[in-house]
């Protein structure tokens, strides 16, 4: 409560009671508070009906001078989401009080707070004339806030509409945060005649459906202080619309496929918060940009093309482009000689009916790896679950079968020989519905803050492949 005095209005929390004969209990902020208004607080509350449970408001005013209007939620002990759920509910009530600025409960833990905050108060109105004030940011949450700028970040250009977000776009917005984030970074947007030059016959032959350019985004942030450690590589696939192709998708929700390139806006996002956490790593991100069109020129069913690796792909959907353009981002991942490489994509509709939204899909072929994804998504709320990765579904890419989760993964495979590498099936938790309470309706974004959380812990392993077992393998 060290800045009240320049707020408009206020988030406090209480504890929601255990046991029916127990005295509600304030957090250290709302018993703050209580004190500085003399025991008003308590005897509002008292007054106001059923005791407090998880997720209840109540609005006070005039308790004191500085706070005219006042937002006390019900908060349930126990985790970081709980904060999250708590904080949001909270701070959409201050917004419907169109109060000029709010002060938050930190709830004893401030990136918990600031993600709910942040998070829950998120909306892509650049086309609207109307636009909701934003809230202003404490300076001392600076760092809190990171992690939920990250997401919203990637928030913004899902959910931008297409015509507007073309892969030329993305990648000068993606540009110009990571430049204003770090001096440490630097931006190649490859163009199409580069594209050729590497060979990736596989990207192009998505590409070249489109009458838009495709792009070779490559984004580097070298914040350790050895610029020649090896580097931590993400890829994402970026198709900034996905109409399916000459095998095209169905009209209905059509419109949600402007998010297909959730994978690459993730692994970016995640890169700029990285820099401006000053994390003393280096990273490489490489996102494949452009979109999948019917035309004359598209990629038609049955069609044979080479990737990088001299690998040919014969095509028996156009809608599993994917795949396409990742392969060829997966062969040349391996010429920096990274620790891990980890890809994302909202890849196949299979992953959304396995998992839904509760998780991302990880397939790997390093539990080690696994096991650094899964605590990072613990801290973040944010859940990833692990998917089989056996030569079972290699022999179903091999023989044509019908394409899913778990196939589209070991097609991968056949692209990394990195014994660190990971792939991110992000197709279920594309969008949010009702399913997280601290998330509008729409596009998510998620696993942006599990990515940012990995990154942040990677660096306190020392060295970075303790633990790191070799002897594992896919048939596990």
């Amino acid at each position: 409560l060290a800045t009240a005095n320049m707020t408009k209005g206020l988030v406090l929390e209480i504890y929601s009671k255990e046991k029916d004969d127990d005295m509600p209990q304030f957090t250290s902020a709302g018993d703050n508070f209580d004190k500085l208004v003399a025991g008003k607080l308590r005897e509002a509350l008292n007054i106001s009906g059923p005791p407090p449970k998880a997720g209840r408001i109540w609005t006070f005013y005039g308790l004191h001078q500085d706070f005219p209007s006042m937002v006390l939620v019900g908060l349930e002990k126990g985790s970081k989401e709980n904060i999250r759920a708590a904080i949001a509910v909270g701070c959409k009530q201050a917004q419907d009080l169109e109060l000029a600025s709010v002060g938050v409960d930190a709830c004893g833990d401030a990136q918990a707070a600031a993600e709910g905050s942040m998070l829950s108060l998120y909306e892509y109105d650049d086309l609207k004339q109307k636009k909701k004030k934003k809230k202003k940011k404490d300076k001392a949450w600076q760092k809190e806030v990171i992690f939920a700028s990250g997401q919203n970040l990637a928030r913004h250009s899902m959910e931008t509409p297409a015509n507007e977000m073309t892969p030329t776009r993305f990648a000068k917005i993606i540009e110009k945060n990571l430049k204003s984030a770090s001096s440490k970074t630097e931006v190649y947007i490859r163009p199409k005649s580069w594209i050729e030059d590497q060979a990736m016959g596989s990207f192009l032959s998505v590409a070249k459906g489109s009458d838009k350019p495709p792009v070779f985004l490559e984004i580097h942030y070298t914040g350790s202080p050895d610029t020649s450690e090896q580097p931590l590589v993400f890829v994402g696939k970026g198709i900034t619309f996905d109409s399916g192709g000459i095998s095209i998708k169905a009209s209905a929700n059509m419109d949600l496929m402007r998010a297909d390139m959730g994978g690459a806006e993730s692994i970016c996002s995640a890169i700029v918060s990285a820099a401006k956490l000053d994390l003393p790593i280096n990273i490489i991100g490489l996102a494949l940009l452009c979109e999948n069109m019917p035309s004359r020129k598209a990629n038609k069913p049955e069609d044979v093309g080479r990737a990088r690796n001299g690998k040919t792909i014969q095509v028996n959907n156009t809608d599993a482009e994917g795949r396409l353009i990742l392969a060829d981002a997966l062969c040349y991942a391996h010429t920096y000689n990274p620790k891990v490489i980890i890809d994302a994509a909202t890849l196949t509709g299979a992953m959304d009916v396995a998992l839904g939204s509760g998780a991302t899909g990880v397939f790997t072929n390093s539990s080690w790896l696994w096991k650094k994804l899964f605590q990072a998504s613990i801290e973040t709320g944010d859940h990833v679950w692990r998917m089989p990765l056996f030569e079972h579904y290699t022999r179903q890419v091999i023989d044509c079968q019908s394409g899913g989760a778990c196939t589209a993964a070991a097609f991968l495979k056949e692209f990394v020989t990195h014994p660190m590498w990971a792939h991110l099936d992000i197709a279920g938790v594309m969008t949010n519905k009702d399913e997280v309470p601290y998330l509008q309706k729409g596009m998510t974004r998620r696993p942006t803050r599990t990515l940012i959380q990995f990154l942040n812990g990677s660096h306190q392993d020392s060295p970075w492949l303790q633990g790191y077992d070799r002897s594992w393998s896919s048939e596990t």
